[in-house]
């Protein structure tokens, strides 16, 4: 892994970011991208594998762990931060749109004059790309859990299956590797997700309050402003 090129999308996206995306961020690269690299999918290495069924019919142990365990988590939790981070780089990619129009602004109208007062500022267009990003990224979240729970109907990895499936003889009994240890993980991974989504809709209510709160302001500050030209 490049760790200099993650440097910079995360100081790039956080430049941009209020408070609580600062922290979503925080808690997505440390607590989830390298706890992923660093140790859960050092957990679910060669798990086809220690996959052991007490029969020696060929093909009835992957046929249980196909049925079992249709998709990695591993693969699971990658492609699930690739759903939940895109949404987020939305916003690197509008503001890299207002830049280029500002510089072509410039080079049209002269140096010292501005098409936006700032470039970042979370308002008008960028307002809604960042609130979008940040709906779209819950949803990706809640629908990831959803898959996770659906497929494999819990969080908790059990020590023994029962298969039946051809070409397996009869009813045999299928041992997890590790299970222990990687239902801590996968609780681990649940527990991060379902922090980031709380972020998430935490600042969605601080943008909306925000924009209200600065919407009052404004009427307020023209309705004094027509005052002063009726009295």
């Amino acid at each position: 892994m490049d760790w200099k090129f993650l440097e910079g999308l995360l100081s790039g996206v956080n430049k941009y970011s209020t408070a609580f995306g600062r922290i979503w961020l925080s808690v997505v690269f440390v607590f989830r991208v390298l706890v992923f690299v660093v140790a859960a999918e050092r957990v679910w290495s060669e798990d086809q594998g220690h996959f052991d069924c007490n029969t020696r019919q060929p093909g009835c142990t992957n046929i249980c762990y196909d049925f079992y365990f249709p998709i990695s988590h591993t693969r699971l939790w990658a492609l699930q931060l690739i759903f939940v981070t895109c949404p987020t780089f939305m916003v690197v990619l509008h503001v890299a749109y207002r830049e280029d129009r500002e510089r072509k602004y410039k080079a049209k109208n002269g140096e010292n004059t501005r098409l936006y007062t700032n470039t970042g500022q979370k308002h008008g267009g960028l307002w809604w790309t960042y609130l979008m990003s940040l709906f779209m990224k819950t949803t990706f979240e809640v629908l990831f859990l959803y898959a996770l729970h659906y497929i494999y109907d819990s969080f908790r990895l059990p020590r023994k299956v029962q298969c039946d499936i051809s070409p397996c003889p009869n009813l045999v009994d299928c041992y997890n590797s590790r299970p222990t240890e990687k239902t801590v993980f996968t609780y681990f991974m649940v527990g991060a997700s379902v922090v980031c989504i709380i972020l998430n809709i935490c600042e969605i209510f601080y943008l909306i309050a925000a924009r209200v709160v600065t919407m009052k302001q404004r009427r307020s500050a023209h309705t004094k402003r027509c005052n002063k030209i009726i009295d």
